[in-house]
């Protein structure tokens, strides 16, 4: 147990996840900051609102990951597109459990908002880590 918690201390505190953490924080807040604008400021159905948020936090996430996390400094056309097309279209699949979870909390639960957002934000970036580790910047196409 003891080798297990030592193995995860490490992981947790490799350069790249710290550098991952802090980026998914900022691109969490960059998300809830639009959201909360849009959808409680401004009175836009969350649905709208959703997608907005969900567009600047990934415009904001991709240019983040790949220059500072991942450091993927590659702009071949190639390789640069790959990484664009392929971020995208795995953020694609995080937008549709994000919204979801978001109609989920919102609209059956009747959770207050910006506390369904914080939850369902939680496990995006999750699952958007283990995408852009595992497919769009691997180190195999660099």
């Amino acid at each position: 147990m003891k080798e297990k918690i030592i193995k995860l201390w490490r992981f947790c505190t490799t350069p790249e996840m710290i550098s991952y953490l802090v980026f998914g924080v900022l691109t969490t807040v960059v998300n809830i900051a639009v959201f909360g604008l849009c959808h409680d400021a401004l009175s836009w159905p969350w649905e709208l609102s959703n997608l907005l948020a969900w567009l600047l936090a990934v415009i904001f996430a991709f240019f983040t990951n790949k220059l500072f996390v991942f450091r993927s400094k590659s702009f071949a056309p190639r390789v640069f597109f790959f990484e664009l097309l392929s971020f995208f279209g795995a953020r694609l699949l995080s937008l549709a459990f994000d919204m979801a979870g978001m109609w989920l909390l919102l609209d059956v639960i009747r959770m207050p908002s910006l506390a369904a957002k914080i939850i369902v934000n939680f496990f995006v970036v999750v699952i958007n880590y283990v995408l852009s580790k595992l497919i769009i910047f691997s180190k195999k196409r660099a």
